[in-house]
């Protein structure tokens, strides 16, 4: 069943495990990525980000996308998030990952997501406070869950860019937690976004616990995000690369500091390149166990169009010759099915060990079956 996002953190927070969240690119994966939460019987938390929105939309250029394109989109991934999960027995929120605008997080909302980000990060303080308290007065009506952004980390992640950190002061959030009223906040703490985050990343455990012990302190009940946090498996670049990839200083986040930050007071932790890499790897192994594939009239141009971007793991970016089946679902038979495939099973051996490693397997019991309607009810009570 659909929930909303707060559902899912108040139990992770409660039993002390973390949470993870995957973004999302397609009908395929998100039929994936339910699976893999199903098997292992663990809430899951899907991600469509701006960019999603506008690739789901139609746009090849999705990282230009139109607004009506990224509208269109957020109804697609929320069509597909309800049929494939709707009937679910395990708890699924559909939440906007770095939201930019309050008439995309109003998209959103129309689309069928039950969690939305608002991402404020790059504006100063007071600025960041007033967007975040209006996506809140937005979002809340209508029972889904806000998520907000203190602090910039560095990388790059779709729209999302900087060269520097700037770590989150704990009694700044504070603050923020109070004048917002959001549910859950991204914090600035040693994460990176995108897959070279250097290979000795290190987290700064201390503000995650700094930070929840305020909270505990001023009864604040909110939750702590971790974003940029894809584990980047050395063994996804390094098949990659023998594959004729030119992946350099890919490194990720290392998953025992991952671990050990969700019994810090993190409860959702991030992942997205994990699973493009997963993606990449699988249809790469596929072109080459079976090279004749590389002619075929439906798929053949992906390959050609993965031998032209050696440096680029994203399925976005090479996948537009069976793009309608990868938005819909329409016409996956044949070889494109091959293609989908390979991103199924992606999807779901790069999600498995982490939900193992995270803690969150066999926790989806745990989780209140509480819906977005049930939730206005608790946020009109609480006066947020």
């Amino acid at each position: 069943m659909l929930v909303p996002m707060r559902a899912i953190l108040e139990a992770a927070d409660h039993y002390g495990y973390g949470q993870g969240a995957f973004n999302m690119n397609g009908d395929c994966q998100v039929e994936a990525a339910v699976r893999i939460h199903e098997i292992l019987r663990s809430g899951a938390i899907l991600q469509g980000a701006e960019a999603s929105n506008g690739f789901m939309g139609g746009a090849a250029d999705f990282m230009h996308a139109s607004a009506e394109e990224k509208r269109l989109g957020a109804r697609r991934i929320g069509d597909q998030v309800k049929r494939h999960a709707g009937d679910s027995p395990i708890p699924v929120c559909l939440h906007l990952d770095h939201g930019k605008s309050l008439e995309m997080v109003q998209a959103c909302i129309d689309g069928g997501y039950t969690s939305v980000m608002i991402d404020g990060s790059s504006l100063p303080y007071e600025d960041n406070v007033a967007l975040t308290r209006e996506a809140v007065k937005l979002a809340h009506p209508y029972g889904v869950s806000v998520e907000g952004e203190l602090g910039v980390l560095a990388g790059v992640e779709d729209h999302v860019f900087s060269a520097t950190s700037t770590y989150t002061n704990p009694l700044q959030a504070i603050d923020f937690f109070k004048k917002t009223g959001c549910d859950a906040l991204a914090i600035s703490y040693g994460t990176m976004h995108g897959p070279n985050k250097g290979k000795n990343a290190k987290i700064r455990r201390e503000i995650a616990i700094a930070t929840k012990e305020c909270m505990m302190h001023e009864g604040i009940r909110g939750f702590l995000v971790s974003h940029g946090s894809s584990t980047v498996p050395q063994e996804y670049v390094q098949q990659i690369n023998e594959m004729g990839g030119q992946l350099e200083n890919a490194y990720g986040i290392d998953v025992n500091q991952l671990a050990d930050v969700t019994r810090c007071g993190i409860n959702k932790i991030n992942v997205d390149t994990d699973i493009r890499l997963a993606c990449t790897r699988n249809i790469m192994e596929m072109f080459e166990k079976h090279p004749e594939m590389q002619k075929s009239e439906a798929i053949g141009p992906v390959w050609e169009k993965l031998k032209a971007q050696p440096k680029n793991v994203d399925p976005r970016n090479y996948v537009q010759a069976i793009m309608a089946t990868v938005i819909d679902g329409s016409g996956d038979k044949g070889d494109v099915r091959c293609v989908t495939d390979c991103m199924r099973t992606a999807v779901m051996e790069a999600i498995a060990p982490l939900l193992v490693q995270f803690g969150s397997y066999r926790k989806s019991h745990l989780i209140e079956a509480v819906t977005c309607e049930q939730m206005v009810d608790r946020y009109k009570k609480e006066g947020i």
